[in-house]
């Protein structure tokens, strides 16, 4: 797709099915990322939403009830943190990364950045790394703006500014695009020929729109639909040999009846051949050396032609 800045995330060749490979011949690649945020809305994090009975069940119950099962079919997540959390959860976010998982940033407090400056980001995101650098021992690979519950679009928010940010912070991937179903490259600066891997996501398979809508306390939830969605989507993906995500939240997820769903899944999913289960980061490293930007972009002015009066 010819490149417009403010309209095409990437410019690369798209690869068919049977340009796709994993590593060892695998079949097909599962990434799951956990999403430790409890931020609802725009505003990111807020210290009652830390306190609150919905924070105490997830980072307790939530949490000991999702890493057994994870533990129990040998699944290997991403878990994505906000820098104001990282701090309180600093035993812990180590002990997953002894266990195998990746710790990402997810932002300073969950906050949207695109009501920020440049330089109000920069600062934020500067600390975030700093912060998580701090306990981890090493910065991070993964820089992630998945949605919050209360968002009014399912997609995270980003600034025209975040993936540059990024970029010069050092960062190797971004988590969440919406512009492919195997890893891409999202350009940052068509001048300057910069780009960022990015990970699929799709909210469609975010536990958080079929469990935590409509609000608690109405009775509803589709907790069937979104094993569905999970099962067809897997499928799928395993038969044509590409990518499939999935995003968990343990104040979520972490309830008896869902985790059987969950359990469910996964036994599904294992009892397929070949099935690669990295963490994003390991993928995003995969990606990087086997289908580098230098092959896979190329940027060329774009054809498309501005008009006055006219929307793009």
């Amino acid at each position: 797709m010819p490149w417009k800045e403010n309209y095409t995330a990437s410019d690369e060749i798209g690869l068919r099915d049977d340009q796709v490979r994993w590593p060892g011949d695998r079949r097909c690649c599962v990434v799951v990322n956990v999403d430790l945020s409890l931020a609802r809305g725009p505003d990111g994090l807020r210290e009652k939403d830390l306190n609150d009975d919905r924070a105490m069940f997830g980072l307790r119950e939530g949490m000991s009830q999702l890493l057994a099962t994870l533990a129990r079919f040998d699944i290997k997540a991403t878990f994505t943190v906000p820098g104001v959390m990282a701090g309180m959860l600093g035993d812990s976010l180590r002990e997953l990364i002894l266990d195998g998982h990746e710790v990402a940033a997810h932002g300073f407090k969950h906050e949207d950045v695109a009501t920020l400056s440049r330089d109000e980001e920069k600062a934020r995101m500067d600390l975030t790394t700093e912060i998580l650098t701090r306990v981890l021992g090493k910065q991070p690979s993964g820089w992630y703006s998945l949605p919050r519950q209360n968002d009014p679009f399912a997609v995270g928010t980003i600034s025209p500014h975040t993936m540059e940010l990024a970029i010069e912070a050092g960062y190797r991937y971004f988590g969440n695009g919406l512009s492919d179903d195997i890893p891409h490259y999202w350009v940052a600066n068509f001048e300057r020929r910069s780009a960022i891997l990015t990970m699929p996501y799709f909210y469609h398979f975010d536990d958080q729109f079929f469990l935590l809508f409509p609000a608690k306390g109405t009775g509803l939830e589709h907790a069937d639909t979104l094993f569905a969605n999970w099962r067809a989507e897997f499928d799928a993906q395993y038969k044509r040999g590409r990518h499939f995500n999935m995003t968990l939240h343990p104040h979520a997820i972490g309830w008896c009846n869902r985790i059987k769903l969950l359990e469910d899944f996964f036994g599904h999913m294992r009892s397929l051949p070949d099935v690669w289960n990295p963490t994003a980061g390991q993928c995003a490293d995969y990606w990087l050396e086997t289908y580098p930007a230098a092959t896979h972009l190329h940027l060329e002015a774009s054809i498309w032609q501005d008009y006055p009066g006219s929307l793009s």
